[in-house]
Order: structure tokens, then sequence, then C-alpha cells
């Protein structure tokens, strides 16, 4: 949840990265590949508060915040930076 806006961590890069990718070619590449991360991690989300009726993801659902969290800003640098960044763990599902 991004800003109140349930999956605003998917709609707001897809808006940007549909509105800007045309703009600039590593914005369409950084686009894509935020979508598919924040997609992924979506799913993982999802699987951890599953595991929380089996007391599993409430282990994992911290630590996976924080990675989401840690690896957006980390990306963020290094695509200010103009470099090209690939998130880990991360499902293509654009290509």
């Amino acid at each position: 949840m991004l800003l109140g806006v349930p999956l605003g961590n998917i709609w707001v890069p897809l808006i940007l990265w549909v509105l800007k990718k045309k703009d600039m070619p590593l914005v369409e590449e950084a686009g894509r590949e935020s979508i598919n991360f924040q997609i992924s991690m979506t799913i993982y989300t999802i699987i951890s508060f599953i595991l929380c009726f089996v007391f599993v993801g409430f282990l994992l659902i911290f630590p996976l915040l924080l990675f989401n969290v840690g690896f957006v800003i980390y990306a963020s640098i290094k695509v200010s930076n103009n470099e090209r960044f690939r998130y880990p763990i991360t499902i293509r599902f654009i290509r």
C-alpha cells in the first residue's frame, strides 16, 4: 500500500512508466524492472500473510518490508546516476 492507495506500489510505477517510457530509454527499462519487482513483492507479501496462519509468516513480513524499501532506495540511487539496475528475486512478468 502506497499513500493509502491499495496496490499503490504497483499503480504509481506503472503510471509513471507508461507516461515517461517514450521520453527516456533508461526510464523504460527501470520502470519495467520496478513494476516487475513490486508485483513480485506483492505476491511474496500475500504468501507471507497466508503463512501467518501457521505462524511462519510473522517471521517473513518485516524482513520482506525492509528488503522492499531497501532495494527501492538502492535502485533509485543507481538509476539517478544513469546506471542500470536489476532487482533480485524478481519474477519478470513484463519483458
